[in-house]
């Protein structure tokens, strides 16, 4: 169960249901004891707090029923919930961890914060924990005794916490923003010195220096009035570097012999930095070992490294290749190797026969010598005891490893050589050729064909083989050797036969190297049978897993599940696995070349069919948890995890089409539509659903992914018909859901009508099953309609209702979008500073969750708003932003809507021929995708844009087009704009008392709804 304070006391089950605890004195008695977090209180205690001093009669008896009604309600809620209330001497206490209490959440947060170096998972970190906040802590209880040093302690943490956030956002340069948002909270909290410098930081870098010394001023004499203090040595140093001008405040700007060595035929491309860092390591550390992948590289670089340090050891550098010795290797083998290379057979064998230890200890004691022994994967054990003994004994002695292991030995530093960087799929060709693999792969291709050169023409192909082999240097070479006969467009359409394409290339060079396949059976061949279970069945994920995922996936015959995370350890300590930082843990992942082999691997071994079977049943469970999870505090990370499992759920989906698995693939991609939605995949959720639906599955998880895929539909644009809202077996919620969405979607891009009607029974499916965020979403998308019909009070009931709901579900996402309509509110009503401040606080909620697609929605309202306070070139910018980044996301509706703004910027500041484009190009795309209110919109500015320019016969044109369209909303609002068009028109050619008439009856029909013309929208009136 988890427990809120940070706010109104709420209590939620497991899944995130809300618990209902009966009872003014029974809630008090729960916070009383949250507020003792698992510390017992004692009988004497609870019954002095609950009935404040005046207890009952019999006050032992009337807390043991208080008691009593708790673990009910409890356990009314969730099995086994009464446990949670404990009766132990002298009293009781309520057993929770501190993890389940977001105020024991929100201080984890912070605490996490404070030590991560970061400023930009800092601030992560600090937005996470600030948003587990609902309002003020404690907020039923404000006024009892037992909850005010705590209330006080948590608000002190939460103000920290936002100081915190503010200092880490300065140093990622998010000035100009802190600077509008620190100004209300500096105003509430006017004496925190702390606050008040992050604030005058944030003016100075912003270039409001004057805003920022008037604030110090401001702080310096409220502290003398009443405190009687001056301000703290901080806040006055940085007051005195900004009157001194201190570049410190400004925004700060966002490494002997001849050795004994072979001589490389080819230059060493892409390593610089590697061999700067090697060569480092090697000046502090007498013990570096250079691990990786098979191929990677790693010989080339030590290699490198041992001749340019060469100078540094007058007794020479010495390579001992260890390859040979092939496996089981042991420990005199590897001591002959070594004691070969450095002469020594012949010479001390004499007098320390059958100890050829002994002969290296005598020969190396004294010498000042770079030992590297190359390739010890395969005798790690024994090459691992013979460099620990000589490091002991030599010490002028450095030693230079290569092992797809480490040694593990004490001393020993670890440099892990990674596949050279690729470039990135949409990568231009100049990017493409600057990529190290891509240098590699066209200075070895140029080599075997004469004439090869990268260029705009080929640069998608030599990317696309960079990336299909991992930027591994070998397997780029061999690849290379190709291009002369197959070019590289044919050579990169070939890489899924990869095997048989690059089975010959190296005559020269040892036979682990001559092939792909060499290479990695090279690396096979060592591994245990548990090892090679794991590894190949690890080949089922796309793009990693999670721990959790690997031992759902690869336990079983042979290998039990607690096994798992052992044997991953040891196959990335031996470079076959890859492991990354991910949104849920650390992510095991396979390169291309080891997935493709491991796949063969798989086959092999007879186990494909349950492999993915347990991959589909792991990841369709996953997407079915991870969906309620999207509506409430835990979206954010809900969200990174679905990121990272993108490619995973694809390939299970994938897999049940194929296999005409219908229940699967309707499950997985209803669980999936909203996730997707909120990413704004529209299409892929549209593809997903389409093939989903083409199979025979349950009737009720078609008819929801029938609405699902209806609404994305028509958001990409293509009408579709729209599925009748029927009852049918299954959940009536999520059907609900399904077709609230499509109502939403057709409220722009359909029949409003039949959307409204959807919206409506949604709504009344949701109230009666206590869906509290589905009621929320629909007078969410009622307000819109409220707002269509200028029903200003039926807006802001629905609108403050579905905003106080979604707050109250910790779902950041809605609370955006409730906001939205809070907005438009502000707008119609002139309140332009809040109207700012929603789409403000609604932009950085959609930028911290990572909803690209609605970061154009709030600018357009923050570049509406500064339009309508008269800040032009501010509206410019907003408008720009917001267009380009909807065109970055085939956002066709967002686009237009920004570029409508950029045409009213534009006639504003005088520019008619730019208006005159953008507004037709806005115009020309309301008409396409048959958006009414946008075209009566554009069509009144064209009016009032060429009556500007004089001419009164395609103003009157334009303006009675508008009248049409602005009729067909059903907005008196736009009607009226369109009035006052006409009104312009007739006033200008001379028609004054028609002119008068006009604008009476605009005036009249704006106030009917009580929307009349605020002051920042009477430029054109006044006029």
């Amino acid at each position: 169960m988890r427990f809120g304070v940070l706010g109104p006391l709420a209590v939620w089950t497991a899944d995130g249901r809300p618990v209902d605890v009966p009872g003014a004195t029974v809630r008090a008695l729960l916070a009383d004891l949250l507020v003792h977090a698992g510390r017992p209180v004692s009988a004497d205690r609870l019954a002095e707090d609950l009935w404040d001093g005046r207890p009952p009669g019999n006050p032992a008896g009337a807390l043991h029923t208080k008691i009593w009604q708790l673990r009910r309600a409890l356990e009314r809620a969730e099995p086994g919930g009464r446990e949670l209330v404990v009766s132990r001497p002298p009293g009781y206490l309520l057993r929770v961890r501190a993890e389940t209490v977001d105020a024991g959440r929100f201080t984890a947060l912070a605490d996490r914060a404070r030590d991560t170096p970061d400023p930009r998972d800092r601030a992560a970190l600090l937005a996470d924990a600030l948003a587990l906040w609902r309002g003020p802590a404690y907020a039923d209880f404000s006024d009892s005794g037992f909850a005010r040093a705590e209330i006080t302690r948590l608000e002190e943490r939460r103000l920290t916490a936002l100081e915190e956030r503010a200092e880490a956002r300065l140093e990622l340069g998010e000035h100009a923003a802190l600077a509008d948002e620190l100004g209300a909270l500096t105003a509430e909290h006017p004496l925190r010195e702390r606050l008040r410098a992050a604030y005058m930081l944030a003016l100075h870098r912003s270039g409001r220096r004057s805003q920022a010394l008037e604030a110090y001023r401001d702080l310096r004499g409220r502290l003398r009035e009443e405190l009687g203090l001056d301000p703290g040595r901080a806040v006055a140093a940085l007051h005195e570097a900004m009157l001194r001008e201190d570049p410190a405040v400004d925004v700060p700007p966002a490494v002997p012999r001849p050795p004994r060595l072979p001589v490389p035929l080819t230059g060493l491309i892409g390593r610089e930095d590697a061999l700067g860092r090697v060569c480092a390591l090697l000046d502090t550390g007498r013990l570096v070992t250079l691990t990786g992948p098979g191929g990677v590289g790693k010989t080339r670089l030590a290699i490198e490294a041992a001749r340019r340090l060469g100078g540094d050891f007058p007794d020479g550098v010495h390579l001992v290749e260890l390859a040979a010795l092939g496996a089981p290797g042991d420990r005199t083998s590897v001591e002959d190797a070594v004691a070969s290379v450095l002469g020594l057979r012949d010479g001390l064998a004499r007098a320390h026969p059958g100890r050829p230890a002994d002969r290296l200890l005598e020969a190396l004691r004294t010498r000042r010598s770079l030992l590297v022994l190359d390739n010890c994967e395969h005798v790690a054990d024994p090459a691992a005891e013979l460099a620990e003994l000589l490091l002991q004994s030599a010490p002028g002695l450095r030693v230079l490893a290569t092992s797809q292991v480490p040694l593990g030995i004490p001393g020993e530093l670890v440099e892990v050589v990674a596949p050279l960087r690729v470039p990135d799929p949409d990568a231009d060709a100049t990017t493409v050729a600057g990529s190290a693999a891509a240098r590699l792969f066209t200075a070895r291709a140029a080599a075997a064909a004469p004439g090869f050169a990268l260029d705009a023409g080929n640069a998608a192909a030599v990317g696309a083989i960079c990336r299909r082999l991992d930027g591994i240097p070998l397997a780029l070479e061999l690849a290379a050797t190709r291009v002369r006969a197959l070019g590289v467009h044919e050579l990169a359409r070939r890489l899924d036969d990869r095997f048989r394409l690059l089975d010959t290339g190296r005559r020269a060079g040892p036979p682990r190297q001559r092939t792909l396949r060499a290479m990695i059976d090279w690396s096979w061949e060592p591994l245990t049978g548990p090892e090679r279970a794991v590894l190949r069945r690890l080949a089922a994920h796309a793009g990693g897993c999670t721990l959790h995922a690997a031992e759902r996936t690869c336990a079983g015959d042979g290998v039990a599940a607690e096994q798992v995370a052992g044997v991953l350890t040891r196959l990335v300590d031996r470079s076959l696995v890859t492991v990354v930082d991910g949104a849920d843990g650390p992510r095991y992942r396979l390169l291309e070349s080891i997935a493709a082999y491991c796949v063969e691997r798989l086959d092999e071994a007879g186990e494909n069919e349950w492999v993915f079977r347990r991959h589909g049943d792991h990841y369709t469970a996953l997407a079915e948890e991870a969906e309620p999870h999207l509506r409430g505090h835990d979206q954010r990370r809900w969200l990174g995890i679905l990121d990272a499992e993108t490619a995973n759920l694809r390939a299970a989906l994938d897999r049940a089409v194929r296999r005409r698995d219908g229940d699967r693939a309707l499950r997985l991609v209803t669980a999936l539509a909203w996730y997707r939605v909120l990413r704004g995949r529209l299409r892929e959720a549209a593809r997903s659903l389409e093939h989903a639906l083409s199979l025979t599955g349950p009737p009720g998880v078609a008819a929801e992914a029938g609405a699902w895929w209806a609404g994305v539909r028509l958001m990409t644009g293509e009408p579709v018909p729209v599925p009748p809202y029927e009852e049918h077996a299954g959940d009536p919620v999520k059907l609900a859901r399904a077709h609230w969405f499509l109502g939403a979607v057709l409220f722009n891009f359909g029949d409003r009508a039949a959307g409204e009607r959807a919206v409506e029974r949604a709504l009344a499916v949701f109230r009666a099953h206590g869906d509290r965020w589905g009621e929320a979403a629909a007078l969410w998308t009622l307000g819109w309609h409220a707002l269509v019909r200028c029903d200003l009070a039926a807006l802001r009931r629905d609108a403050e209702q579905s905003h106080a709901l979604f707050r109250r579900l910790g779902d950041r996402w809605g609370e955006m979008q409730a906001a939205d309509n809070l907005a438009e509110l502000a707008e119609i009503t002139g309140d332009y500073p809040r109207a700012a401040r929603l789409h403000r606080d609604g932009l950085r909620i959609a930028e911290e969750l990572g909803l690209w697609t609605d970061v154009p929605v709030k600018l357009t309202g923050l570049g509406r708003v500064a339009l309508l306070t008269g800040d032009h070139a501010r509206a410019a910018e907003f408008h720009g932003r917001a267009r380009r980044l909807a065109a970055e996301q085939s956002n066709r509706f967002w686009e237009i809507v920004a570029q409508a703004g950029l045409g009213q910027v534009a006639r504003r500041q005088g520019r008619p021929d730019l208006a005159e484009r953008h507004l037709r190009e806005a115009l020309d795309g309301h008409r396409r995708i048959g958006y009414e209110p946008g075209v009566a919109q554009a069509l009144a500015e064209l009016g009032f844009l060429a009556e500007q320019r004089g001419d009164a016969d395609r103003a009157l044109t334009l303006h009675l087009e508008g009248c049409a369209a602005a009729r067909a909303t059903g907005d008196p609002r736009a009607l009226a704009l369109t009035l006052e068009g006409l009104a312009g028109v007739r006033a200008r050619t001379g028609d004054h008392a028609y002119a008068a008439r006009l604008f009476g009856t605009a005036a009249a029909a704006a106030a009917a709804v009580d929307a009349p013309l605020p002051p920042g929208a009477r430029g054109d009136v006044d006029r």
